[in-house]
């Protein structure tokens, strides 16, 4: 089963453990300003070990 995460500069784990992408994305699109209101510049989206995309960031 695929976990996916969002992790930041900041932290190991941004979000997350998600059952999928989806659910990853839709949690952003909810809670990005919050991540940069807590000082989190860029995520970027795992599945397990990989990186899917990012760094992306959250001021742009």
């Amino acid at each position: 089963m695929d976990e996916w995460n969002w992790t930041s500069e900041t932290s190991a784990r941004a979000g997350g453990p998600f059952s999928s992408q989806e659910d990853a994305e839709a949690w952003l699109s909810q809670t990005w300003q919050d991540l940069l209101d807590e000082g989190v510049e860029e995520v970027t989206l795992m599945n397990g070990e990989e990186a899917v995309y990012g760094p992306m960031p959250l001021n742009d």
